[in-house]
């Protein structure tokens, strides 16, 4: 057995071909960016999804390839909007770090009621909201909504072009607040009719469930034999915790990327106004969840602001830097913050700068303001009942060690680290597997390494994290002021 995983992700598209006892026979990358044409947009063309899936699968599955299976993921929740033929109207606008709708979840929330949102849905409206997104669209883009018939996130449009099958899995359908009902598991008429008048919504369906196979014209475009079965996959980081086996009751998963996200598999829906309260990825399980705005984004940000090629001399320097960054303290909401601040307009900060800080200390910082974001966002899922019995991390930033050395020393938190961390495209590839055959990601996927806490540094990051919990709002009002002069400023730009 061969089955292909391709992730549609926010920097990059990343494909896996698979063998059946797990084994990774090959892999592809397509490096992309999102446009931010405004303060606050994040925006991507949904037909780069496509192509790009096209041409890893053109490279992966070379003549005389047999693929059994395709699985895919991507992030979300996006709102892509099409017409009746699936032409994408618009950029698709992404998940919680596009802040545009703020007025419009101040409306919605006026309308539906704020406690009567969480407890249909199991989330608050907020940036990640599917909802307020399409609002704004009709409230700017009447054009786009007037002929809009189809919405897409990235895993369901791809599904769509290989198979011809119009559907969405269950789990993006409960992030796309407040259009399902995560009590009865369907969508809610009511709110989807005042929100999205004119969208067919989508059939719904488990992420691992076959959705269709692949079409005459999708087997022309890709080169995979047509009719071989495409799962329906999910969205990213819950495909990254399947990667790794994150999906028992009481076990964490850390997601190590562009965002860090933290997914916790619970025994029954806990409500929270400051995380998200989520159908999981497998039929009868629930997730509560949180997601920082930015965390491997800062240290692409530095890279680039130093001119430096690659991580690996700034992970040097920010390791002789040592606990504490010399005594730099970073807030790391550069573009807003989502879990637990659900802030769109708090603004990065960096306290304590002298002129004899390094490079090297500065990167440190940004690695050690993720590491709070992670312990803030733990502490609020234990203050809301979660039992979190395993912590297990995946994605690109557990290569190296320093930065998962950094969030278990501030948290005190040991990780689990699978022997592949390639992450969503492996989970979507594991789907399709299992949709197939008899497989188990424990045996596809065994335990590499774990992370244990340094106890002797304990007592300094709890100092620094008891600061960084005052900093943001000590800082939020004049990051607020920033915010609205960064909009206006995008308005009407100096002459």
């Amino acid at each position: 057995m061969t089955v292909l995983g391709v992730d549609i992700g926010t920097s990059s598209s990343k494909g896996v071909l698979v063998g059946g006892d797990g084994t990774v026979l090959g892999t592809a990358v397509r490096p992309h960016a999102v446009s931010r044409p405004r303060p606050g947009h994040v925006e991507m063309d949904a037909r780069v999804w496509w192509d790009e899936f096209i041409a890893m699968a053109r490279e992966l599955v070379t003549p005389g390839t047999l693929v059994d299976a395709v699985g895919v993921s991507g992030m979300g929740p996006c709102v892509a909007l099409a017409d009746e033929t699936d032409a994408p109207l618009h950029p698709a606008v992404l998940y919680g770090v596009d802040t545009r709708a703020t007025a419009q979840i101040a409306r919605l929330d006026a309308e539906l009621g704020r406690d009567a949102v969480l407890g249909r849905c199991g989330s608050l409206l907020s940036t990640q909201a599917v909802g307020p997104k399409i609002v704004w669209l009709a409230e700017h883009r009447p054009d786009v909504t007037a002929r809009a018939r189809r919405l897409y996130m990235p895993s369901s449009y791809l599904v769509r072009q290989l198979t011809g099958v119009y559907v969405l899995d269950h789990h993006s359908a409960s992030q796309s607040v407040p259009l399902y009902d995560s009590l009865g598991q369907e969508w809610y008429r009511p709110w989807a009719r005042r929100i999205a008048p004119d969208i067919e919504l989508p059939p719904l369906r488990w992420p691992g469930e076959i959705a269709g196979r692949v079409t005459a014209e999708a087997s022309t475009a890709t080169g995979l034999p047509i009719g071989v079965p495409v799962v329906t996959g999910t969205i990213d980081a819950w495909s990254e915790a399947l990667s790794v086996g994150a999906q028992g009751t009481g076990d964490l998963m850390l997601m190590y990327g562009s965002t860090m996200f933290l997914i916790n598999t619970v025994s029954e829906r806990l409500l929270v106004p400051q995380l998200w309260s989520t159908v999981g990825a497998l039929p009868g399980t629930r997730s509560l969840a949180g997601g920082m705005a930015t965390s491997g984004v800062i240290t692409d940000w530095l890279r680039d602001l130093l001119g430096v090629p690659d991580h690996h001399a700034l992970l040097a320097e920010a390791e002789a830097s040592g606990p504490g960054a010399k005594g730099l303290l970073m807030l790391p909401y550069f573009a807003g913050e989502r879990t637990p601040v659900a802030d769109p307009d708090a603004r990065g900060v960096i306290a304590g700068l002298t002129v004899e800080h390094t490079r090297g200390d500065l990167y440190r910082a940004a690695l050690e303001a993720s590491a709070y974001g992670v312990r803030h966002n733990v502490e609020a899922m234990r203050a809301a009942g979660a039992d979190i019995r395993r912590v297990v991390a995946v994605g690109g930033g557990t290569r190296g060690g320093l930065w998962t050395r950094i969030v278990s020393d501030v948290t005190g938190l040991e990780q689990e680290i699978r022997t592949v961390t390639i992450g969503a495209s492996y989970g979507a590839a594991f789907l399709a597997a299992a949709a197939i055959a008899d497989v188990d990601i424990d045996t596809w996927n065994p335990v590499h390494e774990r992370v244990v806490p340094d106890v002797r540094r304990r007592s300094r990051y709890d100092d620094l994290y008891g600061l960084y919990l005052r900093l943001y709002p000590a800082t939020r009002d004049i990051g607020h002021a920033l915010a609205r002069h960064q909009r206006a400023l995008a308005e009407d730009p100096p002459r």
